[in-house]
């Protein structure tokens, strides 16, 4: 009796130790990156997308570096969690896609690299630095990547003109506890006077607000609506598109991914290229593995660097609902 019941525990042990799967081993001189982004969007996602590619295009592909990516779904504390998280890692840099993750992360750390993508420039959010003499405005030490300007309002204005010259009145809305949004409705407000446009604006904060945001413009009888790059109408644009379809009001966008989910056209930059071009920039530092203990990122051959790829693209769907032609310059979107 006591034979078989040692049997069984020798048994008991075996069938034990071979279900145990042993956890991978993660080897200490492959790099860490810890990627942040604020929402699941199919357009910013495009930027994550080019940041992975131009990774592996550099020579990092999985077997070379560990990207451990967090979305914290539009939650401001879940972002603040996951920022910590990766401190208390210790990553090597860390990616932030979209202007809250990299003014978050920067508000948490000012050792680790910070490379932003999907945000303006830093002096548009007030993120500077200045010496003692109220000179040399620069960026935060420990900040890179790519950035774009304000331009893009300027050049979708113009387009709005020159498509719809009998259009008086523009519709938008903004997020209004973002920095970059009401900075960019403030450029929207001087140029839309120049132009000769009246302004209907519509602040909203959250994404449940956009539907009778865009309900109310469609009722105060916009001719146009204007999207700009703003997480809440990234978040929110089928429902804006399906609300300005019914109410015969066209979309134009400065970003491509807007124009192929419903803008008539747009200008502005490529989210693709724009994480692919930070992507480039994040693969050459982690094979350089610069020493950036109390030095500037700018110093060590890693300034911030403006969009290099601006598309100006239209959407065939959308125009043909409209009845209108394609811009002359403009490629389909699809």
């Amino acid at each position: 009796m006591r034979n078989k019941f040692i049997l069984t525990l020798v048994i008991a042990f075996a069938v034990s130790a071979c279900g145990k799967k042993e956890e991978p081993k993660q080897e200490k001189n492959i790099p860490v990156i810890g990627f942040v982004q604020t929402v699941e969007d199919e357009t910013i996602n495009d930027a994550r997308r080019g940041f992975l590619d131009a990774l592996k295009a550099g020579g990092f592909d999985s077997g070379k570096v560990i990207v451990d990516y967090k979305n914290a779904q539009g939650d401001n504390a879940t972002l603040n969690q996951i920022l910590d998280q990766f401190i208390a890692k210790k990553v090597n840099l860390i990616a932030a896609n979209t202007t809250v993750a990299m003014v978050a992360a920067l508000s948490k750390t000012k050792d680790i690299p910070i490379f932003m993508m999907v945000a303006p420039s830093p002096t548009i959010n007030n993120l500077t630095e200045i010496d003692s003499a109220g000179r040399n405005i620069r960026a935060p030490k420990n900040l890179s990547g790519v950035y774009e300007t304000l331009t893009y309002i300027d050049s979708n204005l113009a387009l709005i003109k020159r498509t719809f010259p009998k259009a008086k009145k523009i519709g938008v809305i903004y997020n209004s506890s973002e920095i970059n949004s009401t900075n960019a409705i403030n450029r929207l407000r001087a140029l839309s006077k120049q132009y000769g446009f009246m302004l209907e604006e519509r602040a909203i904060s959250a994404t449940i607000d956009a539907l009778p945001a865009a309900q109310s413009l469609a009722n105060a009888k916009i001719d146009v609506f204007f999207a700009p790059p703003d997480n809440v109408v990234f978040n929110a644009f089928e429902t804006i598109v399906k609300t300005m379809n019914d109410a015969k009001i066209p979309i134009v966008s400065s970003e491509a991914g807007l124009v192929k989910r419903g803008a008539v056209f747009g200008y502005g930059a490529d989210f693709y290229q724009w994480g692919y071009q930070c992507g480039t920039m994040a693969a050459e530092f982690l094979k350089e593995k610069p020493d950036t203990t109390g030095a500037s990122l700018r110093d060590l051959g890693y300034p911030l660097q403006t969009v290099k790829v601006r598309k100006f693209v239209h959407n065939d769907d959308a125009l043909a609902r409209f009845g209108l032609q394609a811009p002359e310059g403009s490629i389909d979107v699809k």
